[in-house]
């Protein structure tokens, strides 16, 4: 898990502390009301902090946590819950994992290109995988239309022209994963580039987002697919524009 594991329990710590609930001072034992140790300022801004470290641990806590008792008993009781269990998973993630596993490699969505995890991050973390990977695809197609100034073309066209091999145009830039020296590697490349982003707006965003009621697409092979587009992503932030 690529997170700084103690950070965030010592901020998971400090939240739970000031959420305690304890008895209102100045007030019969008998007519106390329970309340938070600390002040609701503080609390609001530890909890800026800790969500998303929960985002991070546990991506579907705010609809898997229960919220139930936020009005029964104080309005911070998911949060609380959920810190409990980030904190668990914080401490054994290691051991589960060596336990359970097979020590393989774990993929992360929040470590993928910022383009593709800003775009899906708030509708996977409501367990909505296939609406995240289609925000994802539209977030990765509207930065390449920004980096080439364009607005005519999009997806598989807008790839299409800004990875050809023909040399740039007035009003059709191209992107350039490397220098064109006339090789056969230069050619490779590119054609490779413009392949692959055909297959990921035609083979995932497409059926995706135009067939109406698939069933919710699995959590693994949504992150598969965030992955693909985080590789076409990745490809169109670091290329060189060629605006001749």
């Amino acid at each position: 898990m690529s997170i700084d594991i103690e950070w965030a329990r010592g901020e998971l710590a400090g939240f739970l502390k000031l959420t305690e609930l304890c008895p209102s001072p100045g007030l019969l034992s008998a007519g106390r009301r329970l309340s938070n140790r600390g002040g609701e300022r503080e609390i609001v801004a530890g909890a800026q902090v800790v969500e998303q470290i929960l985002d991070r641990v546990l991506p579907r806590w705010r609809t898997e946590v229960p919220e139930d008792r936020n009005k029964s008993v104080n309005r911070w009781c998911q949060h609380r819950e959920a810190a409990q269990r980030a904190d668990v998973v914080l401490l054994r993630d290691a051991e589960v994992r060596e336990r359970l596993g097979d020590g393989a490699p774990q993929l992360s969505a929040a470590s993928m290109h910022r383009w593709v995890w800003d775009g899906a991050r708030s509708l996977w973390g409501s367990g909505h995988f296939r609406e995240a990977v289609t925000a994802a695809a539209r977030k990765v197609n509207a930065e390449t239309q920004n980096k080439v100034a364009r607005r005519d073309v999009s997806e598989t066209a807008l790839f299409q022209s800004v990875f050809s091999k023909d040399a740039a145009k007035p009003g059709q830039p191209r992107l350039r994963l490397m220098a064109d020296d006339g090789s056969d590697t230069f050619r490779s490349v590119h054609r490779g580039a413009m392949s692959f982003a055909e297959g990921c707006f035609a083979g995932i965003r497409n059926p995706n987002s135009h067939e109406d009621g698939l069933p919710e697409l699995p959590e693994h092979e949504a992150l598969e697919q965030l992955a693909a587009f985080s590789v076409l992503a990745r490809w169109v932030d670091s290329a060189a524009l060629d605006a001749h």
